[in-house]
């Protein structure tokens, strides 16, 4: 990502530089190009962290030369007379004191912990490009060759640097929005009218929003309702479809060679039949926002996800998670059989069901022996998460405990707030956390050539328009056989931000803040805006693990709705807060807006 601001009303010639540092400046000008030549010599990238740091000695401790200590916030080396000095403001600062105290050209110093230039004049971080440039490639070369230092010219003494494979540039497609022309206009107008959002035959019901439908359970199809409900109100996916993008109609002539009417309403199950997911979630669309109030029957569905996935085709509970994954794996291989071209996930060019949940997933294996890293991409259309260790108990636990009354789980949660519970940010946390792998998952290192103990970590390297979170409640023991579930109170935030987690991020922190991007392959870039999600749905569930109950609150216009099968009600966001979270679904925050607000008559 390129640290030049350019404002789009100005040419590329009025670009806004940050103001350079007079002292870097000078002191460049004072050593001429070879200025930090004695600095590369003493870089040291140091597994497992891979930061890489400033030492004349691996072994080094370094220490203030003032106060002797070696536990100060900040450690600085002068350049020019490699003096150790500390800086910990706002108390003191005896880096600042050292460049005073000295003549001119000591005013330039470097983090012996970070590798970065530091100015004890301006008291402020400088940038220097040859130098990072040095840093990064030291990071590079101790990442894929497992070295430990670089030479003055940057390249490890015993192996030559070969260009790492991710370091190539990728293209980027900037978004640009879809305007109608002129012909496009005339066929959306003729071809289209527009909802009527006030209807005096509803009474009450008029209030809800458009699209609010309550669905019939079909027999212990409750697992089912409660993520039609959700995919039904997931603001891309909606739009998709209610803007026509798949046509059930074009979708069967397609597949019949030309006789619409042939196999549409044939549920034998025959050769000429084929079953698209996608065709029956375009008719429930248009179905659930037609503006009819009466419970819809999702049978025709129902019986098409049994075709697609004959080994759950019964009337027993399932699992809600199952069949949501069962659902955009039904949509995928549809769609990716109609194609000729093979579509990858995660990548922004396949089915729709992708397009919106799927995201990449980063991981990295690290040596601790010499700190190669192993790095592998996984697509993945959720994210299950492990609950935190059990730091408080349940809610009502937690309220019988302080010896308050519990009035229902809204009041539970109340009374709970100091008890450290579980958080989906604390099992975000967790998830993107380095965990040492044990010996019996030892790591074949490539360049160590045997295997050795490890560090695991995972980050998220590309977001998708819709996260959905899965939270594993239920456990199975293979030692005492048997299966139980987790009923522990889980935090949930209504708005969320992802930047912590992204693989930028995590790299970031590794490495340090570098101006140069050390592995071209991490543009995910996320900026303030694609980096917020706003939660609109959360899946619930009652109950023991073979007899429970889902339910599905709904956020539409601001205002949260439980969808219980038929039954639809408005509630208070303290219900919600409440809730025993199983699936949470965010949307990014561009795109959740109040499209359920009913518009005034021109």
């Amino acid at each position: 990502m390129s640290s030049n601001f350019h404002h789009p009303n100005l040419p590329f010639t009025s670009q806004i530089f940050p103001p350079s540092c007079p002292h870097l400046a000078d002191f460049r000008s004072r050593n001429g190009s070879k200025s930090f030549r004695l600095l590369q010599d003493c870089l040291r990238v140091k597994p497992p962290g891979g930061r890489a740091a400033i030492r004349r000695d691996p072994n080094e401790v370094p220490r203030c030369a003032s106060c002797g200590d070696s536990a100060r916030p900040r450690l600085y080396a002068c350049v020019t007379c490699a003096a150790v000095s500390c800086h910990a403001p706002p108390s003191h600062s005896h880096a600042a004191a050292h460049a005073e105290s000295m003549p001119t050209g000591h005013e330039i110093a470097v983090d012996v912990d970070r590798a970065e230039l530091f100015c004890c004049a301006c008291r402020d971080q400088v940038y220097d490009r040859d130098f990072d440039a040095a840093v990064v490639l030291a990071q590079t070369t101790a990442s894929t060759l497992g070295g430990n230092a670089v030479s003055s010219s940057g390249v490890s003494p015993s192996q030559p640097l070969l260009p790492p494979e991710n370091l190539r540039k990728r293209r980027r497609v900037d978004y640009q929005p879809w305007m109608p022309d002129l012909r496009e206009r005339v066929l959306v107008g003729a071809n289209s009218s527009p909802l009527d959002c006030v209807n005096s035959n509803l009474g009450s019901e008029s209030e809800l929003p458009w699209g609010l439908r309550g669905l019939n359970n079909l027999g212990n199809t409750c697992f089912m309702n409660s993520v039609l409900q959700a995919l039904l109100h997931t603001p891309p996916l909606r739009n998709f479809f209610l803007s026509d993008r798949h046509n059930r109609y074009y979708c069967q002539r397609n597949v019949n060679g030309g006789n619409i009417n042939s196999n549409v309403n044939d549920g034998n199950g025959s050769k000429n039949s084929r079953i698209c997911l996608a065709c029956d979630l375009d008719a429930m669309f248009s179905a659930v926002f037609s503006g009819d109030r009466t419970p819809y029957s999702p049978a025709k569905f129902l019986f098409s996800w049994w075709q697609h996935a004959a080994n759950l085709a019964s009337y027993e509970q399932q699992d809600a998670h199952e069949f949501f994954i069962s659902i955009l794996e039904g949509i995928h291989e549809k769609v990716d059989k109609d194609r000729r071209k093979p579509y990858s996930q995660g990548n922004g060019d396949c089915c729709i069901a992708h397009r919106v949940f799927s995201g990449i997933l980063r991981s990295d294996v690290m040596c601790m022996a010499c700190g190669f890293t192993s790095t592998t991409y996984d697509p993945c259309v959720d994210i299950s998460l492990d609950l935190e260790p059990n730091l408080g108990g349940s809610a009502k636990m937690a309220a019988a405990r302080s010896n308050l009354p519990c009035n229902g789980e809204a009041d539970c949660m109340n009374s709970s707030q100091n008890q450290r519970l579980s958080s989906l940010v604390g099992c975000l946390d967790q998830f993107t956390r380095p965990e040492k792998l044990g010996s019996d998952q030892k790591f074949f290192c490539q360049q160590c050539q045997v295997r050795q103990e490890s560090l695991k970590q995972m980050s998220i390297r590309k977001l998708p328009l819709v996260s959905c979170f899965h939270i594993k409640r239920f456990e199975h023991s293979s030692v005492r056989k048997m299966s139980r579930k987790v009923d522990r109170y889980l935090q949930f935030p209504f708005s969320l931000d992802m930047a912590p987690y992204l693989s930028s991020s995590i790299l970031r922190n590794r490495f340090g803040n570098r101006i140069f991007p050390f592995d071209g392959d991490e543009q995910d870039g996320c900026n303030e805006t694609s980096s917020e999600f706003e939660l609109f749905a959360v899946i619930t569930h009652k109950g023991k693990l073979d007899a429970g109950h889902y339910v599905t609150y709904l956020r539409l216009s601001n205002q949260w709705y439980k969808c219980d099968d038929a039954w639809i009600t408005q509630v208070n966001e303290n219900i919600v807060r409440a809730a025993q979270g199983y699936m949470m679904f965010y949307v990014q925050k561009m795109l959740y807006y109040k499209a359920s607000e009913k518009q005034s008559a021109s």
